[in-house]
């Protein structure tokens, strides 16, 4: 994958005309591979990580998981085992807004994560949320089938996949 820094420059009318957008920077790095992209699957969820250990317990074939989970700092949506089964089930990467927990064991993962940081606190598990749905934080939009792109610089989102 090309460094988020290349792509930016090489694509800069998508940057101005919003179809390639760039995440806020205070998100967090975790996991093994600090580049991955692939194709976005969405949640809404708030404090409740049902569906985000649905998503991580089926077939990734490289696409990055991006959870909304409203910001919320009060617990964590993503644990270690939930890490596991990311990368034992082929995701790419996981993007979150909203915290994980166990970040060692989600460090020792070969998978990327982007997260609002760390909270030791389990979440709900009632099953609310929605799939497959439009997102907006962190000041842009990404919907399904969208393209990720991460690195230490950053975090891309495109309406298409870039080449």
């Amino acid at each position: 994958m090309p460094a988020t820094t290349d792509l930016c420059d090489f694509f800069e009318p998508k940057l101005s005309d919003g179809s390639l957008r760039v995440l806020a920077a205070n998100f967090q790095c975790f996991g093994k591979l600090t580049t991955f992209s692939g194709q976005v699957k969405t949640l809404k969820v708030f404090e409740d990580n049902t569906l985000v250990r649905a998503a991580v317990e089926s077939a990734g074939n490289g696409q990055v998981l991006v959870v909304d989970g409203g910001g919320s700092l009060r617990c964590a949506l993503l644990g270690g085992n939930l890490g596991k089964l990311a990368e034992k089930n082929g995701w790419a990467g996981v993007v979150l807004n909203a915290p994980i927990r166990d970040a060692d064991e989600i460090d020792a993962c070969a998978i990327g994560v982007r997260a609002l940081g760390t909270c030791p606190v389990k979440s709900k598990k009632t099953g609310a949320g929605s799939v497959d749905v439009p997102l907006a934080f962190g000041g842009v939009t990404m919907k399904p089938g969208d393209w990720c792109y991460a690195d230490r610089d950053g975090v891309l989102f495109c309406d298409v996949e870039l080449k």
